[in-house]
């Protein structure tokens, strides 16, 4: 469960600690992400170009980094538990009762939070083959029993995960909507009438991190107290606040009250809400950073064109290439990118994994992409 770029790290070569309940001592000690910061300490070097984390390169609003700043010095104070200013502000920006909101610190803490609530051991869950791999840790780590469908072209299928979850009496069905790691999308039309077919019983769960990058009609209306769906959105990507750890689940109520039974009521920090607070009263600035997007997704594209390669259209801040020749050659190939300097990521399930995934970035980051993509695919055809 790994975005390929270099081995999974793995703990020390030891025996497991025996205390460990039966359940931990079977977990793999891979873990899904290998960060840009280790894999320069391990080239002993850093990285020209940072372009595989999917973070906001072009940064949060202005108004939020003034506003974080002027919020350090109290924080020697532990960060208001409850969130109540930014619930407020999201429930005023989403038109709906602050009861449907609870906040953590990522959507990761969240989908954690939200597994550990649902799933037993044996529990079944629905997924997709090479979608998100931080939830499938989840499951894993809670005892559930995992579920997986391929997708159909390079498309997520609501139609797939649903008769799934009725095969397997799923508790929980995940779709991203933009997807990660290939950045299609589906229409809220579709996203609606998957909602409408979910099993009783069980809950779709509507990871929407990229949403603010996708197009007008991605996001369905939800009517917040329908009990068949929660969704996830964060400040992460479209705000450019990843390192600020904040995100929010929008669902029913006695659901959104059942995470103050498991959450870490002081894990939210005070700088990260007072400026997921002044991110959100700058809706300019998103809308600045979303043409910074298009304009980065149309540079990738075009240097993908130029290297004989074809770009998958994107609702991301993230562009798949297809390298056209299968994931031996895609792997060889972002070897080579990594070799020289540009951090990048793949999926990492066939037949995704023909593909690598470039994140945006600035003009200079794209440049030194162009300079060295050439190199590295001479290198992945003569493996």
């Amino acid at each position: 469960m790994l975005f390929i770029g270099v081995k999974p790290r793995l703990s020390p070569p030891m025996s497991d600690d025996p205390r460990l309940t039966p359940l931990a001592a079977a977990l793999p000690s891979s873990v899904p992400f290998v960060g840009p910061e280790a894999q320069e300490r391990a080239r002993n070097a850093p990285f020209a170009a940072r372009l595989g984390a999917n973070e906001s390169v072009f940064g949060p609003s202005p108004k939020a980094v003034a506003a974080m700043k002027a919020a350090a010095s109290d924080v020697w104070m532990y960060a208001d538990p409850e969130s109540h200013d930014l619930r407020m502000a999201l429930a005023a920006h989403h038109g709906i009762a602050p009861e449907h909101i609870m906040i953590g610190e990522g959507i990761d803490t969240l989908l954690g939070l939200l597994v550990r609530l649902i799933i037993g051991r044996g529990d079944a869950v629905v997924t997709s083959a090479g979608a998100y791999p931080t939830f499938n840790y989840h499951v894993a780590g809670f005892g559930g029993v995992l579920h997986q469908v391929p997708y159909t072209g390079d498309f997520e299928d609501p139609d797939q995960l649903i008769d799934k979850a009725r095969e397997v009496s799923a508790k929980l069905i995940y779709i991203a909507n933009p997807d990660n790691p290939m950045g299609t999308y589906h229409d809220a039309a579709t996203i609606t009438a998957m909602i409408n077919a979910v099993p009783e019983h069980a809950l779709l769960v509507l990871d929407e991190a990229y949403i603010e990058l996708a197009p007008e009609g991605t996001a369905p209306k939800i009517d917040p107290t329908d009990s068949r769906v929660i969704r996830m959105r964060t400040f992460s990507k479209g705000y450019g606040m990843a390192g600020a750890r904040v995100g929010y689940a929008i669902g029913p109520t006695p659901l959104i009250n059942a995470f103050n039974k498991v959450r870490n009521h002081f894990g939210m920090n005070r700088i990260s809400q007072t400026g997921a607070l002044a991110a959100l009263a700058d809706q300019d600035w998103l809308a600045h950073v979303h043409a910074q997007v298009d304009t980065a997704r149309k540079r990738i594209g075009q240097i993908a064109a130029d290297n004989g390669l074809t770009a998958l259209s994107s609702a991301t801040n993230f562009v798949a290439i297809d390298c056209c020749e299968g994931g031996n050659f895609a792997r060889a190939a972002l070897s080579g990118l990594i070799a020289r300097g540009i951090f990048v990521r793949m999926p990492f399930v066939a037949p995704q994994d023909r593909c690598i995934r470039i994140s945006c970035g600035m003009p200079a980051d794209l440049d030194a992409l162009a300079a060295a993509l050439p190199a590295a695919l001479d290198d992945a055809r003569k493996r």
